[in-house]
């Protein structure tokens, strides 16, 4: 690598997950009153991210892919903000800020291929808990450019399809736990991966992301999910390892509430739900299957300051759950709106671990 392009690297790397960063923290405390306050929180990164892009020179053909990924993801980071600004102006709604959030997954998919040769890259890729565990660090290292993320017929805008990570580090001589994430309404998975991908890659997980066969899952009428999602999962187990005692069913807002339609169902193969900022109707747990419920380990995850789902709908899922004889784990978060709290997958993953 020439002196040039580490040089360019060290200008344009920093902001650039600082830029990232800033957008997570929008994403996770994103709550309709506060959006201002976080606005201001967060201050202009994308400033600084702007002023190092145009300070970069030009590369050498053999460091094309580097430049074309820090490019692909600034862009979508920059876009991301324009259309914050946007609404911070009072240009825009509630809509148009996630319209504007869906840009960050999109800068993650294109720098997550560097990190295997990237360490500041592979760090930012994991848990801040595990980021100077030296066995870790070790295994990544020892398969750098190992193939991780793979997608199966789920382009933006596809439906039915899935995307998966596998760790780098993966071996088939023993069993790994599995999680299938489900994303929130007119979602997609290849998107919702990158809630995820973090946890996954610091614990060592099997990571599913499915899109809904619909424009959102089968929550009414006729489920078309519920034999898509168990046909994707006969998909993966034939081509990795994976702990039958370790599944976890989980997802965001509508994902969250498909986990209770088709993980309380007698032939879920999932021993493990967890439904994050999602609704419930108590006939849910009437007419669930008696012996499914009982003793199925159950974690609800929900924010008090929650909009869309009021908290209360949790607390009461809660009780009706456990009356039914599951094994629940509940959650709340003083400071989560309607979002998703990323913070929350390795004690998920550190539970469906035992």
């Amino acid at each position: 690598m020439t002196e040039a392009v580490v040089d360019d690297i060290l200008v344009v790397l920093p902001p650039l997950l600082q830029a990232l960063e800033a957008l997570s923290h929008v994403a996770r405390y994103l709550n309709p009153p506060d959006f201002d306050r976080v606005m201001v929180e967060i201050g202009d990164p994308d400033r600084a991210l702007d002023e190092a892009r145009a300070r970069l020179t030009t590369w050498p053909a053999d460091f094309a892919h580097i430049r074309i990924a820090f490019d692909a993801a600034s862009e979508a980071a920059l876009a991301s903000f324009a259309g914050l600004r946007a609404v911070q102006r009072g240009e825009g709604d509630l809509v148009d800020v996630f319209r504007a959030l869906r840009q960050l997954p999109r800068a993650l998919e294109a720098l997550f291929p560097l990190a295997a040769t990237l360490p500041p890259l592979s760090e930012f890729f994991l848990d801040p808990a595990v980021q100077h565990d030296d066995a870790l660090l070790q295994r990544l290292a020892a398969t750098a450019g190992k193939e991780a993320v793979f997608h199966d017929h789920n382009e933006i805008g596809n439906r039915g399809g899935f995307s998966l990570y596998v760790p780098e580090y993966y071996t088939a001589d023993r069993s790994w736990p599995l999680v299938m994430a489900l994303h929130g309404g007119s979602g997609n998975g290849r998107d919702f991966l990158w809630s995820w991908l973090r946890a996954a890659r610091s614990l060592g997980a099997i990571l599913v992301a499915p899109t809904a066969t619909g424009p959102t899952w089968a929550l009414m009428g006729e489920d078309a999910d519920t034999p898509n999602l168990a046909r994707i999962l006969d998909l993966v187990r034939s081509r990795v390892a994976v702990d039958p005692s370790r599944m976890l069913l989980t997802g965001m807002s509508d994902g969250g509430t498909f986990c209770y339609v088709s993980g309380l169902e007698r032939s879920s193969p999932f021993t493990h739900l967890a439904p994050v900022a999602a609704t419930f109707h108590p006939l849910m747990a009437e007419i669930a299957d008696r012996e499914r419920l009982r003793g199925l380990p159950i974690q609800i995850v929900h924010g008090q300051l929650d909009w869309m789902f009021p908290v209360e709908i949790a607390r009461h899922t809660q009780d009706a759950l456990a009356k039914s004889g599951a094994n629940v784990v509940y959650r709340e978060i003083a400071d989560l709106s309607h979002c998703y709290p990323r913070e929350a997958n390795v004690e998920l993953l550190r539970w469906l671990n035992g």
